[in-house]
Order: structure tokens, then sequence, then C-alpha cells
């Protein structure tokens, strides 16, 4: 089917959507209904066409089902809609006490994309990395998915698999991969002293208690002698938005960390707790584009309070809370974003990400957009991504910190 016929299905497929929520315009403002119906009006004339005009008879019933799915995720990667049956899937497997693949994973360019890959866990083992894309799980292409449905299908019981076929740079076709799920563990903080007396602590996830390891690491260090402090986030996706939160107050004695808001969900500012904040070292933060979620929220604090730089490359962008919305006359669903994160400029996180001041390209090149309408394929060149490659990023934290003085 070509773009332009998907595009007149999917008006189509809104009108009948749009028909059946016209009752809920009846106590909106004049100028808003009037608009309404000028969206009806459109809605009808093209469901008329398709079904006067169209080569045959079609299926409303499924491409208005595929209409919502597009209609959702035209919003955002997080917001899906849930036929009976997907949502029936979806309630059967909620994460506790099912094994996963150790991946956190959104959509970009209409497929799913791997934002991150937990070390040590099944998707790193499986040879599975970050801005891999996954063109089909199961043999079912991601792009006819809601996110919600890939994130459910990758979760199974221990010892299970699941099969993905995987887009990178530098291969000629999608690869097929198995991965055996199993039950993911967060790998510790870890830290060293690095030369000239900088402290350097990375952070894989930002799980429940994560903020208080991360504080142990900087007084552990502050006592071995470190006069500044490298906060490696890169590839950091995962976790509670509020072990981000702390994890910025330690390092903030004053200001505003982020705020929560929504259409209909009041501001709920998060500001800096003076009590709570534990150094005052320089320090600068490493991120690239698979820095997401919790990690966001520590990046953005630190860069727009003036409290140190963000070394890398441009994170990947992801900061919201989602609410499920039962369908009363199908039994699917709706998942909805009520509310994201901001920055203490003001700016959605997910919507603008975090732009570091001090950019440093990922070394990793881009694979590049793939074609709307055709599955995306690799580049031809087969060259192996050299390893032990140095650090360009690290290299340039260490730089930037030679110009920073410590305040005690």
């Amino acid at each position: 089917m070509s773009k332009k016929l998907k595009l007149t299905v999917l008006a189509s497929s809104l009108a009948i959507l749009a028909f059946t929520l016209v009752g809920s315009f009846v106590h909106v403002r004049a100028s808003s209904s009037d608009g309404a119906y000028r969206q009806l009006s459109v809605y009808s004339e093209v469901l008329s066409r398709i079904r006067g005009d169209y080569v045959e008879e079609p299926n409303i019933s499924g491409v208005t089902e595929g209409a919502l799915h597009g209609l959702l995720e035209s919003l955002d990667a997080n917001s899906s809609y849930l036929s009976p049956s997907e949502y029936k899937h979806y309630k059967s497997m909620k994460p506790e006490g099912k094994a996963e693949i150790g991946a956190t994973v959104s959509k970009r360019f209409g497929y799913a994309d791997v934002v991150a890959v937990i070390p040590g866990g099944p998707a790193d083992k499986a040879g599975l990395e970050s801005s891999d894309i996954l063109e089909s799980i199961e043999g079912k292409s991601t792009h006819d998915m809601s996110l919600a449905e890939i994130r459910t299908t990758l979760l199974g019981d221990p010892g299970s698999t699941v099969t993905v076929a995987v887009v990178r740079p530098r291969r000629a076709e999608p690869q097929k991969m198995v991965i055996t799920r199993d039950v993911v563990t967060i790998p510790p903080v870890s830290d060293r002293m690095l030369a000239d007396n900088v402290g350097y602590i990375k952070v894989d996830a930002f799980p429940e208690g994560k903020s208080s390891e991360i504080a142990a690491k900087i007084r552990d260090l502050q006592k071995q002698g470190a006069k500044k402090l490298i906060l490696d986030l890169r590839n950091s996706a995962s976790g509670e938005e509020s072990e981000g939160i702390a994890t910025a107050n330690l390092f903030l004695d004053h200001g505003t960390i982020t705020y929560l808001q929504g259409q209909k969900y009041p501001r709920q500012a998060f500001n800096a707790d003076p009590a709570k904040d534990i150094t005052k070292l320089p320090v600068a933060v490493l991120v690239n584009r698979g820095t997401a979620g919790p990690a966001e929220i520590v990046a953005a604090a630190i860069l727009e309070n003036a409290r140190g730089d963000v070394v890398g490359d441009k994170t990947f962008g992801d900061g919201s809370i989602q609410k499920v919305i039962e369908m009363r006359d199908n039994e699917g669903a709706l998942i909805l974003s009520v509310a994201k994160y901001y920055s203490p400029s003001g700016k959605a996180i997910q919507d603008a990400a975090v732009t570091p001041n001090v950019m440093v390209a990922d070394n990793l090149e881009d694979a590049g957009l793939p074609d709307e309408d055709q599955p995306p394929t690799a580049a031809t060149d087969k060259e192996v991504k050299p390893k032990n490659q140095p650090d360009d990023q690290l290299n340039k934290a260490l730089e930037v910190l030679k110009n920073r003085e410590s305040k005690g």
C-alpha cells in the first residue's frame, strides 16, 4: 500500500473515531467546537470517498485499529493504544516476577530503538548495543507495534528466549539475534581515582537506592583526596526519576532540580534541599545518546544551575509519566502521557533532551534515518568498530576540569 493511500485510510479511520467522540464536544466552548466540527467534516468527506471510490470494500475495523495506533503514537513514543487482545496480554505481563533482556527500548524513526544496554545483562551478552534498531521481534515488524507491546513482548519467564532482527551501521542486512531472558541485576556504582586527583564515578542506571550508593562513592573519593569529580552517565537510561532528583541534590544546595507538569497535572517542583548537598567539588557530567530518563534530570539540573559542565553528545530525551485508561466499549486501553519532566529553565526533557555545553560526538557513527515507508537497512560498510578507541568524551571532561577550581 502506498504512503498516500495509507494516509488516506488513516484519515478515514480517524473519522470513525471522531464521530464516537462527538458527544464530548457538547459542553465545549463554541470556538473550540467549531474547529472540531470542521475536522469532522473533513474526515466525513474522506471516509465517503474511501467507501465509494476505493478499489475494493475496505476493512474498516482493521484500518480503524491501525489508525488508533498511529493516533496515539503521533503524541509521543510513550503513548499507546492497546486493542482488547493487546491489553489482555499487557495486563498479564506486568514486570513483577518477569525476566527481561536488560535493555531500555523506545521508538525512533517508527521502529524499536535500543537506547541503552545494561552491562552484563542478557542483551549485552547476546551482543546488542546502544543505538541498535530492532527491525522485528519474533518475526513481527516493530513498525506495527506500539511501545507498550514492544516492551511486554520482550518480557517473559527466566530462561525463555526472544528472537529479534537487529539493524546497525556497517552491516549489510538485519542480523538475527536470540536473547535469553533473565532477571537483570544493575551493576553497582563504580569509582576510581584518575590523574590530577580527579574522582570518577560511573552509574549504569537509577533503580531505587542508587542515589545513596552514589553519595557513598562521592564521600569515599573525597576522603581519598579527590579535588574534582566526573559523573559518567553515558548509556544510563533506566530507573526511577526520584533517584535522579536525589542524585542531583547531592551536588546542589539551592535551585530547582526539575518540575513535573501536564494539562491536568498541577505543577510539582522539586527544589534542592541544602541539607542533602554533600560536595562542592567541581564536577563534569558525561552524557551521550544513551543517556535518558533520571540521568537526564541530573545532567540538566547540574548544567542549568551552573553547578558544573555537561560533556558529550545530546541525550536521548525521555521524561514523562503515563496513565492507563481503560476503554469501556471495546475492552481495550489507552496509555497516555499525562505529565512531563522539565529542566530548571522550562524545557521539556522528553522534547528537547539535554544538549551539553561542551559537545563531543560519540565514537559510534550514526546509522542514519531509514526511509519512512521501508524497513531500515544497515550500511554496506562491514568494518567492525575498532576496539580500545581513545575515550574522547572522558578526555575532554578532564581537560575542562583543569580550568575549574575547587571551592573546598
